[in-house]
Order: C-alpha cells, then structure tokens, then sequence
C-alpha cells in the first residue's frame, strides 16, 4: 500500500506548531518565501498560545487535532 504525501502547507503548519509550543523563537522559521512561511508562522503563533494557556505534552497535542 502506498504511503499519501502530506500537504507541504499542511506539515509546515504543524512544525511551526510544536516550534511555538516547545517556546522557540520565530526568528528559527526555516523557510524563507512569504507563502510557505506564512503557513509555519500561523502553526507557530497557534503553539504559542497554546504554550501561553499552559498546555504541554498531550493537551497541546489536542490543542491542535491534526498533529494526531
């Protein structure tokens, strides 16, 4: 059975995601043009809200359903 590639947009969101909530600077986004970045700034901001509200470990997990 063959494996489906993820989104490019999609897995860029949730690794700016576990960079918010693992309290990393946005200034480490890897990506440099505007529309991709875009993408890893949005899961970041969203990981650090949820790092603010004090989630960690599995709450942040479901803080975000697409990281399941």
């Amino acid at each position: 059975m063959k494996k489906q590639k993820r989104d490019r947009t999609s897995t860029l969101f949730n690794r700016g995601f576990m960079a918010g909530i693992n309290g990393r600077s946005r200034e480490e986004c890897p990506v440099q043009t505007v529309e991709l970045r875009s993408h890893w700034m949005s899961g970041w901001r969203e990981g650090r809200e949820a790092h603010w509200g004090g989630m960690s470990g599995v709450s942040a997990i479901q803080a975000n359903p697409s990281l399941h």
